[in-house]
């Protein structure tokens, strides 16, 4: 798959346009289709699943508005020494990448850097995510149909078609998962010294102040949280509250879910399900665990044989809480009592840096504290989540919550590499650049000194 990018075919922006408008068609003809595997793997209302195709379209209109000056060839300064010249950087292909879906979104996570890649003129090799079948087929078959095989190739299988599948020597790989897989990714990738792009995770804390306004941070927390039945990387992991408003922001959370999902959370359409059984089961031991020892103060009901659990708040005395360990992934919320914004923010710096970090406060002193005090993959003031869906931020982790980012020119970047071009003519050429030095040693010192 190599062929085309190395013989130039990939590179003429008539050529991405083509393939970004081929992938245009495609999500226009195929989303009742997509609608109908999202719901199949996920239980995705029709909402959810069309905010997945939005945020591709996003990402497609964006790029192809951009995309001619991303490709324009940069001009550089020289200094004196090196005239008389003329410099210059271009971004050329990478070659063929290998990008890995995940089952969260199995469609947008797949399909938003697939958009990068060729925007770039790389060809693609995408495996899409095993534990979301119905998605990872329509892909085959949708992506199969639009692109010539030599550009995209779908190939599906279990962890064992990905481990083959890393053996092979590809000129990036894009990965977006767990941590303990991301490590397996990047061992792989050094055998053949291949770059990578690693979109993590993490457990993205959200803190509230005493001057947010309750009603709107509890909405949005609300929602952020129900999304996806919590199965969003950038989720707020975990509350962080102050004192005096903790009770009312609670009485204000319990009464947005129950606007949100009604008095039977778990028999609304609105309502996603966990993705298989494992992750089913992980989360009920973590919510029984909290059952038990009285901690849940919202929701806390689920449905096995549905794979539902209903949006839920447990109050933690300690960030020794099992709660605070791992990222939670899925619709349990936990809240910890803080003193202040400082006791927040040393909590914070004690743990990986997480992908997304949320305060909501108005105090303008407060978000320019957070920022200075923390580091983290990106920071939303008052709000949660809506930054992953902006084309022209940058979105990735840092440390343990990622490797790389991409999004708008940033993707393009990604999967690009800048080449320094640098021209100098025949005339001009001075005899004191060459050896022997004596003779023009005194000039030279003055020079380059």
């Amino acid at each position: 798959m190599r062929q085309p990018v190395e013989l130039g075919h990939t590179r003429p922006l008539a050529w991405r346009l083509d393939q970004l408008n081929r992938l245009e068609r495609l999500l226009h003809q195929r989303q009742p289709q997509v609608l109908e595997a999202l719901k199949a793997d996920l239980g995705k209302p029709p909402v959810e699943a069309l905010l997945e195709l939005r945020t591709i379209r996003q990402e497609l209109h964006f790029t192809r508005t951009h995309l001619r000056g991303w490709m324009a060839d940069s001009s550089r300064p020289l200094e004196l020494l090196l005239q008389p010249g003329r410099a210059h950087v271009i971004r050329e292909p990478l070659g063929c990448v290998l990008i890995i879906g995940p089952w969260n979104y199995p469609l947008q996570l797949c399909l938003h850097p697939l958009v990068s890649a060729l925007a770039a003129g790389n060809t693609v090799v995408l495996k899409p995510s095993e534990h979301a079948p119905a998605t990872s087929q329509l892909l085959a078959e949708a992506l199969g149909a639009a692109f010539a095989p030599e550009v995209v190739q779908v190939v599906q299988g279990d962890g064992a078609t990905a481990a083959a599948l890393l053996e092979e020597r590809f000129d990036h790989i894009f990965f977006t998962g767990g941590a303990r897989v991301g490590r397996l990714v990047m061992t792989a990738a050094a055998r053949h010294l291949t770059p990578v792009t690693l979109e993590l995770g993490g457990k993205s804390p959200a803190i509230v102040l005493g001057d947010a306004n309750i009603a709107v941070s509890a909405r949005r927390l609300a929602w952020g949280k129900g999304l996806n039945a919590g199965q969003t990387c950038v989720a707020p992991d975990h509350l962080l509250v102050e004192g005096p408003i903790k009770e009312p922001l609670l009485v204000a959370m319990a009464a947005a879910i129950r606007g949100f999902y009604g008095d039977r959370p778990l028999d609304s359409p609105d309502l996603g399900q966990i993705i298989n059984q494992v992750q089913f089961e992980r989360l009920e031991g973590l919510l029984q665990a909290a059952r038990q020892a009285g901690e849940v103060r919202i929701g806390g009901r689920s449905d096995p044989e549905r794979r539902r659990i209903e949006p839920t708040v447990v109050l933690c005395t300690s960030p020794d809480h099992p709660l605070m360990q791992e990222e939670i992934f899925g619709p349990i919320l936990p809240v910890l009592e803080i003193a202040d914004l400082e006791a927040a923010l040393a909590l914070i710096r004690t743990r990986p840096k997480p992908l997304a970090l949320y305060l909501f406060s108005h105090d303008r002193q407060a978000q320019q504290r957070t920022l200075a005090s923390t580091s983290s993959g990106g920071v939303v003031f008052n709000d949660v989540i809506l930054q992953a869906g902006a084309p022209a931020l940058p979105f990735g982790g840092v440390g343990q919550s990622g490797l790389g980012s991409y999004h708008g020119e940033r993707g393009f970047e990604t999967f690009s590499h800048t080449r320094t071009v640098l021209g100098r003519p025949f005339w001009g050429d001075l005899p004191l650049r060459y050896p022997p030095y004596a003779g023009s040693w005194p000039l030279l010192k003055r020079i380059l000194s």
